[in-house]
């Protein structure tokens, strides 16, 4: 997976592929590439999800420890 991949970018990755698949316009010869870069895409996205939803809990930690 590319280092500079952002989650906007692999999530409109995902939806073209998305569509190229629905609307039949993917050869069969590239059909497994785009559903193994379907793969790698949602894998990369769950983990950028993860490791915002992680920050954002510690930072709500940190809020709450200074308040108290």
């Amino acid at each position: 997976m590319e280092t500079n991949l952002t989650y906007e970018a692999a999530f409109k990755e995902l939806q073209q592929i998305a569509r190229e698949i629905e609307t039949e316009s993917v050869s069969v010869d590239v059909l497994a590439a785009k559903v193994k870069r379907a793969s790698e895409l949602i894998a990369f996205c769950q983990t950028r999800l993860r490791a915002t939803a992680t920050e954002v809990e510690n930072i709500i930690q940190q809020m709450e420890d200074k308040s108290l």
